[in-house]
């Protein structure tokens, strides 16, 4: 069992463990809406598919909303 942190929670996941595993995992809503960094830095979502997942890792999904006036 390793430990990483997404959106500032900790989980305990299985590695290895792909970055769209981790957003299924999740149960993210609309994953084609949403924007990740892993430990700062931005993952391209071509990159989904073929990110690894590592001991300590902190995940932030993001989801940008359009608004306003």
């Amino acid at each position: 069992m390793s430990t990483i942190k997404v959106n500032d929670e900790v989980q305990d996941i299985n590695l290895p463990l792909t970055l769209i595993e981790l957003i299924a995992l999740n149960n993210v809503a609309q994953p084609d809406m949403v924007s990740i960094q892993i430990n700062g830095e931005f993952i391209a979502r071509d990159q989904f598919e073929s990110t690894s997942i590592n001991e300590g890792d902190e995940i932030d999904f993001l989801y940008f909303m359009g608004g306003g006036q």
